[in-house]
């Protein structure tokens, strides 16, 4: 009697293949839609977390500190695109730039994708804290969107200084 060679034919191997195909087909678009949702997430957790470092710092140097958006963590940018990063550092007179490096608390400069686009209200570039934690006259809302134009969710800072979230509704447009 032979003995059976063990192993899968061509038809067994094609049909394999074929089905993890379909299965990842289905899958993929899921799978983007979690991965854009984590990536909103962890970018409205780090603008708000950043916000409430300013404050913080503001009450504690009793100076008024700045979060604006920047290229280069040298100067704010001008404009609401916050997509390249942004930066935290003490305002000493008024001067929306820090006068030194001891002046720059951090600077955020890595993209989080290039899937979403960041962007503040219009009019709005900064916010700026005052040394008893309030935002007076810089509130503004910075939102999150995807590359089609659809608002994913926003940071919310109102005149006491306070930072809220909000996911935006399924397919809302991005101002």
């Amino acid at each position: 009697m032979a003995a059976r060679q063990g192993g899968a034919t061509l038809v067994e191997v094609a049909v394999t293949v074929s089905v993890l195909a379909i299965l990842a087909a289905i899958g993929l678009p899921a799978m983007s839609a979690l991965l854009d949702s984590q990536r909103t997430a962890g970018t409205l957790s780090s603008l708000v977390t950043h916000m409430q470092l300013a404050r913080t710092a503001a009450v504690r140097h009793r100076q008024p500190v700045v979060l604006c958006p920047t290229t280069d963590a040298v100067r704010c940018a001008t404009g609401g695109d916050w997509s390249t990063g942004w930066m935290l550092f003490i305002d000493r007179g008024d001067r929306r730039a820090p006068r030194s490096d001891d002046d720059l608390l951090r600077a955020d400069l890595t993209p989080r994708t290039g899937r979403l686009r960041v962007e503040g209200s219009a009019g709005r570039s900064y916010v700026r804290y005052l040394p008893d934690g309030r935002s007076a006259g810089t509130n503004l809302t910075i939102r999150v969107c995807d590359r089609e134009g659809r608002r994913l969710g926003a940071v919310i800072v109102n005149n006491a200084g306070r930072p809220r979230t909000e996911r935006g509704p399924a397919g809302a447009a991005c101002p």
